[in-house]
């Protein structure tokens, strides 16, 4: 029989293209999915259309806060694995509506905790975020570094997310890995991302915002690549060591639970100006630049040291930047018509 995996968040950015990838491997996958209307609900709608288009996928509307109708979806898939990758998103818009994280992604984070525990899965997979690295300044950011200097709500609750997982993992030995996602960009992608925001504005002639006055570093990470990641990941599941001495150096696995974090990014350091110059060359056309100070709760650069992801799937990231803009722009100009 095929695995079954629970996704949450399939109408989302990640979640649909992960979906995919695992239907076209034979894994029959139930996606679980809010349909907020954070952005477009019909870009969202679209994506579940492309889905359902596989007998092996079915979906169900819904909230993670609504605890009844997760545990019900999830006791009649009677999963393997879940992957959850549903929340609410942003970091900007964390300083508008704080509230809003609390409620989808640490109350929903623990609803699938606890449907987790219950249906003892093989392995819970959960999505962190590069953001809990916060202040910290030494780079590339590496999983066995400490992190406790997150600058947003949204970073806080995702830090947050790592301890809860860390704890369950511990108590009940729920196999548990946490992934640290890097500026993830590509097709299908979020409207309040800066590529998809680029790109719009630029083919309508209008300005686009530049922060920090463009003295920005980014380690961006292809869509295809980090769904690749995640895909290897649930088979590479932790176990929780017999002694605290035997966690290998370098790797972030707990000394006493089944539970690990691992970075997911490109490795590569770009500079923001230089992906913008990327995609004026794939449009074929010149941005007009605003050039503004850096933005509350943003930090200047990101950079993941992806050595663990390496060691335990034999895979890591490697689309170049322009070539992923490249993508994102036929895709772009075909879905939009523009």
């Amino acid at each position: 029989m095929s695995r079954r995996v629970l996704i949450t968040g399939t109408a989302g950015f990640i979640g649909f293209h992960l979906a995919r990838l695992l239907l076209a491997e034979g894994f029959q996958v139930h996606g679980y999915d809010g349909m907020t209307d954070y952005y477009d609900v019909t870009l969202k709608q679209r994506r579940h259309a492309i889905l359902l288009q596989n007998p092996n996928f079915a979906a169900t509307e819904g909230m993670l806060e609504d605890q009844v109708l997760f545990d019900k979806v999830a006791d009649e898939f009677r999963p393997d694995v879940i992957v959850h990758l549903a929340a609410q998103a942003g970091v900007r818009y964390s300083l508008e509506n704080p509230r809003s994280y609390l409620d989808s992604n640490v109350i929903g984070t623990f609803n699938v905790m606890e449907a987790a525990r219950r249906l003892e899965v093989d392995h819970l997979l959960m999505a962190s975020t590069s953001s809990v690295y916060g202040a910290n300044e030494e780079m590339p950011f590496i999983e066995t570094e400490k992190a406790d200097t997150q600058l947003t709500i949204y970073a806080a609750t995702k830090k947050a997310n790592e301890a809860m997982g860390h704890s369950y993992a511990h108590l009940w030995d729920l196999p548990t890995t946490m992934f640290r996602f890097f500026t993830v960009y590509g097709t299908w992608g979020r409207p309040d991302l800066a590529l998809y925001k680029f790109v719009d504005a630029i083919l309508d002639g209008r300005p686009i915002d530049i922060y920090n006055h463009g003295d920005m570093y980014r380690d961006f990470t292809y869509v295809d690549d980090l769904v690749r990641a995640i895909r290897l990941l649930i088979d590479a599941v932790p176990v929780r060591p017999e002694s605290p001495d035997q966690v290998p150096e370098g790797d972030s696995l707990s000394p006493v639970a089944p539970f690990r974090i691992v970075n997911i990014g490109n490795s590569e350091k770009v500079r923001l100006l230089d992906f913008i110059d990327a995609i004026e060359e794939a449009l074929g056309q010149k941005a007009e630049r605003n050039y503004m100070p850096m933005q509350k709760g943003d930090v200047p650069a990101t950079w993941a040291n992806a050595s663990l992801l390496q060691e335990l799937t034999g895979y890591r990231p490697e689309t170049d930047f322009r070539e992923g803009i490249t993508r994102f722009v036929t895709w772009f100009r075909d879905y939009y018509k523009k």
